[in-house]
């Protein structure tokens, strides 16, 4: 699953940074310095990512989000103020195209559905493995969502109790939408749709702006719900 929304905030592919020799820009938001510095120290040895800013609340992360525009902003849920939801919420709200990597812990986990539906690109727990998190970084700026099928079923529960978007409208998509639809539930970005259909990535952007709208959906990870709720993964 890949980008919060298609129509012009789609990150750069898998590699793409890479090949330019530009490091994933990263801004961490927490309000522990302590947890700041030690991801700091732990990501600033990593090649391909930049750390270019911190903030200690959601309100001076949107701040700086908006300020430097960071590929990928680590999150965290709890801080006092304006909390890690309200700032995602603001991000969404501002068109900003940063990825969002919620950091939270076990006890938090019930904090993972709202940010989802706020927008974030996924989520770690704070005790996460230094490399696993470099890993999540760099999915979540290639276009994936980190989706655990724990949380995508909490998720795919309350929008049915909500009543969810886009239903009843799956016969508006055409045959080659429904096949973009069933590979972003299956976690691949716009490059490797792309591959897969043999197609160029801005035809994929195209297609899935086009399942957004149809669909009445906000984001991917609504549409990855929708197509498992639907019946178009394997």
């Amino acid at each position: 699953m890949a980008d919060q929304d298609a129509g012009g905030t789609d990150r750069p592919t898998e590699g793409a940074d890479a090949a330019r020799g530009r490091a994933i820009r990263v801004l961490l938001v927490d309000d522990h310095q302590v947890v700041r510095r030690g991801l700091r120290t732990f990501l600033e040895v990593q090649d391909d990512i930049e750390v270019v800013g911190e903030a200690a609340d959601g309100a001076e992360g949107v701040a700086r989000t908006e300020e430097l525009r960071p590929d990928v902003v680590l999150m965290d849920v709890k801080m006092p103020g304006t909390d890690g939801i309200e700032a995602l919420r603001r991000l969404r709200g501002l068109g900003n195209p940063a990825r969002v990597l919620i950091v939270t812990s076990f006890t938090e986990q019930r904090t993972v559905v709202p940010a989802l539906r706020a927008g974030a690109a996924g989520y770690v727990y704070k005790d996460v493995d230094p490399d696993a998190l470099a890993g999540a970084i760099r999915s979540v700026h290639a276009g994936h969502v980190l989706l655990q099928p724990e949380v995508a079923g909490a998720l795919l529960s309350q929008e049915e109790a909500n009543g969810a978007s886009g239903g009843g409208r799956s016969g508006s998509l055409t045959e080659r939408e429904r096949e973009v639809l069933g590979l972003i539930a299956d976690g691949r970005s716009n490059r490797e749709i792309a591959r897969a259909l043999v197609l160029s990535e801005k035809t994929v952007k195209t297609h899935v702006s086009n399942i957004l709208m149809k669909l009445d959906l906000a984001d991917r990870t609504q549409a990855a719900l929708w197509a498992v709720r639907h019946g178009l993964t394997d």
